[in-house]
């Protein structure tokens, strides 16, 4: 890690997101202690990233509701989460983490001081724990997964699994994390599922309106492609430029570099039109409306007849299915899901259908472009899906209703 730490601003010269991360973890310690108050109690959560931080939002919001008066830092190691949420989730402040190292963790809860600490899904910093562990300083996994992948099973890596002993209670997502956490010798746990099913079990209740999609769509079907790459771009394009179905999209691309939004438009035979740019007029007759913005692809499903969600027809990782899944949307993405559980269950289900090429593409499409009976079921199944799997965050807050005190 001290090699890491020596290298990294050498490599920030070449990357932008890495020279953000570098910038930010040199001022995280003095951002806590310009911002947090050391007399008042203080609740600390990390997320790696944006999907992580969903994950954790709802245990946050209901500890919020239940001890107001505490203070809250959220932390994130990545970038794509700190940039997009730094003055966005209702923390009394939110940093970079500070590289794993044992000084930055023994400065980094000096300064903030957290009664509470709050890990989602698989961070696991062995300095941070083990000084957590040191000051006997509650803590607990949310939404943990365990795979017999990850550093803990393998020789190389079995010295990290003694830093797994501060964490007071694991809350796992489901029976293989449980048996994979069981083999390294932990009882103390609960499968409470995934909290982000609780997360966008609440979007459907809150107003989605957005005039300008619903000008844009008009009385048209809509297929709303969300979180996409270049290779997911390139097998939606050919499937625009070669339809003659009435079909409207909607693409929201993960990056929305000026370059990436320009190739996405060259590589369209047919009218588009970007949210930046955009005219009433210009909305009526476009049949590809690119959101070149972030923020607001959560409302956008609400009007999708259909969703394609990108990530997984490459190896960047799949975005995330349940936001168009709750409000009873079908949805298709790409093939490389191995370590989305929610993916893998919902396909099994028959709400969610692969494809790794534009011909598998076409056809999935045109069967729910074409056939209503199908489409609307294999909506159904999904919003169904999200229904029967919320709850993990009651099961949290069951354990932790009698602290922080």
């Amino acid at each position: 890690m001290y090699g890491v730490n020596a290298l990294l601003p050498f490599i920030a010269f070449f990357n932008k997101k890495i020279a953000l991360g570098v910038a930010g973890r040199r001022k995280a310690i003095a951002t806590l202690i310009a911002h947090i108050d050391t007399s008042k109690p203080t609740i600390w959560m990390h997320a790696a990233s944006l999907g992580e931080y969903e994950q954790g939002l709802p245990v946050m919001e209901a500890l919020q509701q239940q001890y107001p008066t505490h203070q809250w830092v959220v932390s994130f190691f990545s970038p794509s989460g700190f940039e997009v949420k730094k003055d966005k989730t209702g923390a009394t402040t939110v940093v970079y983490l500070p590289l794993d190292t044992p000084s930055n963790a023994r400065k980094f809860l000096d300064a903030a001081q957290p009664e509470m600490a709050l890990f989602i899904k698989y961070e696991f910093w062995p300095n941070y724990l083990t000084e957590l562990q040191k000051r006997k300083i509650r803590t607990f996994l949310i939404s943990g997964v365990f795979r017999e992948s990850q550093p803990f099973f393998k020789g190389f890596g079995k010295w990290m699994t003694t830093s797994l002993q501060s964490f007071e209670y694991f809350f796992l997502q489901d029976k293989s994390s449980e048996a994979a956490l069981q083999k390294l010798g932990f009882l103390n746990h609960t499968i409470s599922g995934d909290t982000r099913f609780d997360r966008v079990s609440h979007q459907i209740e809150i107003d989605n309106t957005l005039d300008f999609i619903a000008a844009f769509k008009q009385d048209a079907l809509c297929i709303v492609c969300g979180s996409t790459w270049p290779e997911d771009d390139t097998v939606i394009t050919s499937y625009i430029n070669t339809s003659d179905t009435n079909v409207k999209f909607i693409i929201a691309p993960h990056e929305i570099k000026p370059e990436k939004i320009a190739a996405l438009e060259n590589a369209l035979a047919v009218r588009a039109i970007r949210y930046s740019s955009y005219t009433d007029q210009g909305l009526k007759d476009a049949q590809v409306f690119i959101i070149d913005t972030i923020g607001i692809l959560n409302k956008i499903y609400s009007y999708a007849d259909i969703a394609y969600v990108g990530g997984a027809m490459g190896t960047t990782g799949l975005h995330n299915i349940l936001e168009p899944a709750t409000f009873g949307v079908p949805i298709v993405t790409g093939t490389n899901f191995e370590k989305f559980p929610e993916a893998k269950k919902l396909q099994q289900l028959a709400g969610l259908y692969a494809v790794n090429d534009p011909e598998a593409f076409t056809t999935i499409v045109d069967k729910l472009v074409t056939d209503q009976n199908f489409r609307h079921k294999t909506g159904m199944i999904a919003g169904h899906f999200i229904n029967s799997n919320t709850g993990a965050t009651k099961t949290v807050l069951d354990y932790l209703k009698t602290t922080p005190k």
